[in-house]
């Protein structure tokens, strides 16, 4: 009796040690640029928080489940300045955390990823769309929660041609972005089979972009501009820089719907988002931030939390062992889209639905019904296995 009474006494004492044992400590770092760029609808302009309270949303959601698996999460962050060297900011961010957010353009995301491939950091591009990055310019070290150009297009494009939209008047912005965008709409349209029967260039000629007398101009110049067009059913828009594609819908000279960087857009997420359970992510975002969630905010929040399921799926807070789990077959991540999002393994782009909203409401979620793939529906968003140049390094 009285060594079974201190065998439990010995088990009580060891299962308290074990309770009271420090949790795990896995750092985040966050690493974005410090000023954000104007867009032409004053309600749109993007909050100095944009990206980093998605991920802020994230931890939290990643300490919730880590008091029951033993593990925190801290996340440090850090905004690049104009002229700031990027790769040395990024090197003080790794030395605390082996996972970094990046919220950065392509060529400085690019310089970051090749000083830190030595070091096992694990970095994940929440913010660039740039194809590139995904194909001839991949890395091993950088996995992308941004969905790409030619998702979104194809997205579009899916919505487009079921709808039975498939005669497309594009129009372009001067700028490379822009251009950039044009090239994934020509893409989509020859895959899905649609037609662009013309393309204009709008040019960027510089000059205030809000005047007194800027609504009076802007009825008078755009229907002037998209006059005189071949029979089309929609106006395509790829205005990355936020130039003018927000004076498009309405003010065509031919009344038709329109679709791209303005009137019908697709983004990877949206505040009007309330299906599969998102109402409740949307109202604790909004409680903390007094503001609607963006793309680039779940973007960012999707990323943290890739890191908390790897981790409490693991057990373990070890960067190459959760590193390797995000990589191989048995990951997935819950986010509210209606099923749970993969990794492509060709070149780490997380495969995700993408919405179709038009500043009020989703209209649609690709991809469409019927436009099947023989692995996952979500690979006919972008570039597929084959298509793809990517040679991890």
């Amino acid at each position: 009796m009285i060594r079974w009474l201190a065998g439990l006494i010995g088990f009580g004492l060891a299962a308290t040690s074990a309770f009271a044992a420090e949790p795990v400590l896995i750092g985040v770092g966050y690493l974005g640029v410090a000023t954000t760029r104007s867009t032409l609808s004053l309600v749109e302009q993007p909050a100095e928080n944009d990206g980093i309270a998605g991920a802020r949303l994230a931890i939290e959601d990643n300490n919730t489940t880590g008091k029951f698996t033993g593990q925190r999460f801290a996340l440090e962050e850090r905004r690049i300045k104009e002229g700031e060297d990027v790769v040395q900011a990024a090197t003080a961010l790794a030395d605390k955390n082996g996972f970094i957010i990046a919220d950065l353009p392509a060529d400085a995301l690019l310089k970051v990823a090749d000083a830190l491939r030595d070091r096992g950091t694990l970095l994940f591009n929440a913010g660039a769309i740039d194809e590139r990055l995904r194909e001839a310019d991949c890395r091993a070290n950088v996995i992308h929660t941004a969905p790409t150009r030619a998702m979104l297009a194809d997205a579009l494009g899916q919505y487009l041609v079921w709808k039975k939209w498939s005669r497309w008047l594009l129009v372009v912005g001067s700028h490379d972005e822009d251009k950039l965008f044009a090239d994934a709409i020509r893409r989509t349209a020859t895959r899905f089979g649609a037609k662009i029967v013309q393309e204009r260039t709008f040019e960027d000629k510089g000059g205030a972009r809000r005047t007194d007398s800027g609504v009076t101009l802007i009825q008078r110049q755009m229907p002037v501009f998209t006059q005189q067009a071949p029979a089309y059913d929609v106006l395509v828009v790829a205005d990355e820089s936020e130039v003018f594609g927000g004076y498009l819908p309405y003010r065509t000279w031919d009344p038709r719907p329109v679709a791209g960087s303005a009137g019908l857009v697709p983004r990877s997420w949206d505040a009007a988002q309330d299906q599969w359970g998102a109402i409740q992510m949307q109202n604790r975002f909004v409680k903390l931030n007094s503001r609607r969630m963006t793309a680039l905010d779940m973007q960012a929040w999707t990323a943290v939390r890739m890191i908390g399921e790897a981790t409490s799926r693991t057990n373990s807070g070890d960067v190459k062992k959760v590193t390797d789990f995000i990589k191989g077959p048995d990951f997935s991540v819950a986010a509210f889209k209606g099923t749970r999002l993969t990794l492509r393994d060709w070149n780490l782009q997380l495969r995700q639905p993408i919405l179709l909203v038009d500043g009020r409401m989703v209209v649609s979620v690709s991809p469409q019904e019927g436009f099947l793939h023989q692995v996952s529906e979500l690979d006919t968003l972008g570039y597929d296995r084959p298509e793809s140049k990517c040679k991890l390094k």
